[in-house]
């Protein structure tokens, strides 16, 4: 089946969306220069499963929308590390020395975001809306370069919305016409990226029959996903450990 096909099936309900591993699951739906929207929030709430995918897929010069880069050596460090990310569209990059290398020798392009600008601007980008006014970031580096606007008396920046080719996200649970409840930390970014990508794929933990999960306490509604990928045991990492003497 076609991505086309697939994309029209799921918007028409009638299919399992549920694929074997994470390297089928991208099947088909990657290829180099392309833009990714990946949700997380340090290493809390990643799909880690498809990012190693990715990383496995070989492609390059990737555009990716992320709170931040993971850590050397996990998560979206990976592809850093194997030199496939182009472009960083980012909150935080403080736990990722490998990213302060590549961005300070010019490896790599940063596009720092506000995390709620960020957020929005996901958020804008999956409801159809190309562009929002903030106050967030006027007089400091982010509102250079951006179209500057007054209301009441007020300035504000225009902010793009981002709408991804393909967006990566990780739920808790999910039923297999792809409806997704996230668990706690990890319901942070994930729910704006389902639904900015043009297509959607969900990385989850538990996976259960349609009618099982209780509507009110879905937090994605399957239509925004199209493929998803059982990982019953993820390797859940500590992003850095404080403890006492």
């Amino acid at each position: 089946m076609s991505v086309e096909m697939e994309i029209q099936s799921t918007k028409n309900g009638g299919l399992n969306k549920l694929f074997p591993d994470a390297r089928a699951a991208l099947d088909g739906l990657v290829h180099d220069g392309m833009l990714l929207a990946i949700g997380g929030f340090g290493l809390c709430g990643i799909p880690e499963a498809l990012i190693q995918a990715l990383r496995d897929a070989g492609v390059r010069n990737l555009t990716i929308a992320s709170n931040n880069a993971g850590v050397d050596g996990w998560g979206l460090g990976l592809l850093l590390e194997s030199r496939q990310v182009k472009k960083m569209i980012s909150s935080y990059v403080g736990e990722n020395a490998e990213f302060e290398r590549q961005f300070l020798s010019g490896e790599v392009e940063v596009e720092f975001c506000p995390q709620g600008t960020l957020a929005e601007r996901m958020r804008a980008g999956g409801a159809g809306i190309p562009g929002f006014y903030t106050r967030t970031g006027i007089g400091t580096i982010v509102a250079e370069g951006k179209e500057h606007k007054e209301f009441d008396g007020v300035t504000y920046i225009l902010e793009r919305g981002i709408r991804a080719d393909l967006a990566l996200v990780k739920a808790w649970k999910a039923d297999t016409h792809g409806n997704l409840i996230y668990r706690r930390t990890a319901r942070n970014f994930n729910p704006d990226a389902a639904t900015c990508g043009k297509f959607t794929v969900a990385e989850v933990e538990i996976i259960v029959e349609p009618g099982e999960m209780d509507p009110d306490e879905i937090h994605t509604p399957g239509i925004f996903v199209h493929r998803l990928v059982h990982n019953p045991r993820p390797e859940k990492r500590i992003e850095r450990r404080t403890t006492r003497d």
